[in-house]
């Protein structure tokens, strides 16, 4: 069932109430990225998947961005699943994924970026694109739930995975990071889940709002992997951060570098 506006709470005199000018309500960002797919017809084009459990479901969009129409399983190009708004409260991170959306179909221009070079790469990528991850928390929010992170029926997707499940670190908030009754539990995480297994992305980034941060495996150890392809991530995001952040960014393990 979704989270209907009477459910949350009115929200504080002493809190800031959600900036219209710069968010879209989450209806109104989700109409503007199917009219931008429909318009877009030779590049993008949109799925929408439902699960449910225990009398609690989701839904949620996910785009596909394939600059030229092969299978998106063709073995040449390389996979990338986006998945933003796993937390209801970091709506700046589905605007973010609108505006990826435009930079791929209708607005081109790009600071300090050679159009034909960038046209040239794209032709070489499958970029699968889920703007909401957590539906149901977002419309908690913005029915006056502001700080909330959890999807709607209060459990903390990003703790719902089978990885080191039901672990409580020191700092353990039980309100905030509630892991639900098992691993995938929650529909969201299913959904998430047998997206990667049927589109087995090459590189997945999981975007997140509130600090400056470019991190990598792991979020349960003060470590990274060993081996080749764990130094290559790291000296990719390194460049990144240095090209793009002027070195803002911490780069690491989330474990490592937050305490996760």
């Amino acid at each position: 069932a979704l989270v209907s506006p009477a459910s949350a709470k009115k929200i504080p005199a002493s809190v800031t109430p959600i900036s219209r000018d710069l968010y879209r309500p989450s209806d109104t960002l989700l109409s503007e990225i199917k009219a931008l797919v429909a318009r877009n017809p030779d590049r993008l084009t949109m799925d929408t998947v439902r699960a449910g459990n225990k009398g609690y479901s989701a839904e949620m969009l996910v785009v596909t961005f394939n600059h030229v129409k092969k299978t998106v399983h063709d073995g040449s190009k390389i996979k990338i699943l986006l998945s933003f708004g796993q937390h209801g409260r970091e709506l700046i991170t589905s605007e973010l994924a609108l505006s990826l959306l435009y930079i791929l179909t209708e607005k081109r221009k790009i600071a300090g970026v050679d159009l034909s070079s960038f046209e040239k790469i794209l032709e070489h990528l499958v970029i699968k694109v889920v703007p909401i991850e957590n539906f149901n928390g977002r419309k908690r929010v913005e029915a006056g739930e502001i700080c909330d992170r959890r999807n709607g029926r209060g459990v903390d997707l990003n703790r719902n995975w089978s990885v080191d499940w039901g672990k409580k670190e020191k700092d353990y908030n039980p309100f905030e990071e509630d892991p639900g009754t098992a691993p995938f539990s929650e529909p969201e995480a299913q959904i998430m889940q047998e997206l990667s297994k049927s589109f087995k992305p090459h590189i997945w980034v999981n975007v997140h709002s509130g600090m400056e941060a470019l991190f990598m495996p792991y979020d349960h150890k003060n470590t990274t992997p060993d081996g080749a392809p764990s130094h290559l991530m790291r000296s990719v995001l390194e460049n990144v951060n240095h090209r793009n952040f002027q070195d803002s960014c911490l780069v690491g393990s989330g474990g490592g570098a937050v305490g996760y």
